[in-house]
């Protein structure tokens, strides 16, 4: 016997159309699929429209020099000054819009905007980036990092936060990166920096870039808002860090004394040494401590970010959490 096929309501019947009030008080119809529930896509494209009418946005393609700019900046072979780094996706592009990250240029591609919640990112964005740009398809999917682009793509200028008003309070944890090499690694520790508490990360003899695509992926929007300072020498940095009171404990594999058994509680400066070299002679030459990590096993030493992460959360833990 044949199945009966399932009648659908007509597009154009009373049932196809749902009226809701909105926040904002005004009625905004919403189209019904063949099944009866709401589709978001067509309210989704008036967004959309809204937005390209609203703001001026220039639709270049791959010889574009803005598009080549963007490639040097993704492939980190080209110079920047400007310290602009690739921000993409609706995740990485909220967060520049929750620290008001400082946008050189934003680029949208409509075929690849679904959600209504990309539209709405896209307007925001747009509202406050000077130069806005229109892709095909094609154009951006070469640029894309993506499998499935949201659509949205903005060189971002990272963050500027000033030593003069740095103000760490007394039970304050500093972590001092001495010639770190891999950029991966920079962006872990600004990552694991956030987590932990740290209330900020100097970078001395500095070798990876701040704005290499590996960092800003590895630090998973954390150099967005953890503060950072970059010292030219590390006379300079010990120099700030002695003025202000800090502890300053050296990650050394040599010391007789084990994290765990050292009660910090003062304004604590981890410092960490580079992946080939480990901590720069200068460091010794001043007032520090040395602590170590126990190694049980036949290894001689743990990966930098995971050493610093070990340092870190006992640091934090003793000055924060259990102050006597």
């Amino acid at each position: 016997m044949q199945k009966q096929r399932r009648s659908l309501p007509a597009a154009n019947s009373t049932a196809a159309a749902e009226k809701r009030l909105p926040r904002g008080g005004a009625a905004v119809e919403k189209e019904l699929d063949g099944y009866g529930k709401i589709c978001y896509y067509g309210s989704m494209n008036e967004s959309l429209a809204r937005v390209l009418e609203a703001h001026a946005f220039l639709p270049i393609g791959e010889q574009n020099p803005k598009i080549k700019q963007l490639k040097g900046i993704a492939g980190n072979t080209k110079p920047n000054p400007e310290k602009l780094f690739l921000a993409e996706g609706i995740w990485m592009l909220s967060l520049c819009e929750k620290f008001q990250t400082p946008l050189d240029s934003l680029f949208l591609c409509e075929a690849h905007i679904r959600t209504p919640e990309a539209a709405a990112l896209a307007e925001k964005l747009a509202r406050r980036c000077e130069h806005r740009y229109l892709l095909s398809e094609k154009t951006f999917a070469k640029i894309s990092e993506r499998g499935q682009p949201d659509g949205l793509l903005a060189l971002a200028k990272l963050p500027f936060f000033d030593l003069q008003t740095f103000r760490p309070a007394n039970d304050a944890v500093v972590l001092v990166l001495d010639g770190i090499e891999i950029p991966g690694n920079v962006g872990t520790m600004l990552r694991m920096a956030d987590g932990a508490g740290v209330d900020g990360v100097f970078l001395c003899n500095r070798k990876a870039r701040l704005t290499h695509p590996k960092l800003i992926k590895g630090s998973q929007g954390a150099v967005l808002s953890v503060p950072f300072f970059d010292f030219e020498s590390v006379a300079d940095c010990r120099a700030w860090l002695r003025e202000n009171g800090f502890t300053v404990y050296l990650a050394d594999t040599r010391a007789e004394l084990f994290y765990y058994d050292e009660p910090f509680g003062t304004k604590t400066a981890l410092v960490m040494g580079s992946e080939r070299y480990g901590i720069s002679r200068e460091w010794y030459d001043g007032d520090y401590k040395m602590i170590a990590i126990p190694m049980a096993g036949s290894c001689d030493s743990l990966n930098v970010g995971v050493a610093a992460t070990v340092l870190a959360y006992e640091a934090v833990k003793k000055n924060k959490f259990l102050k006597k």
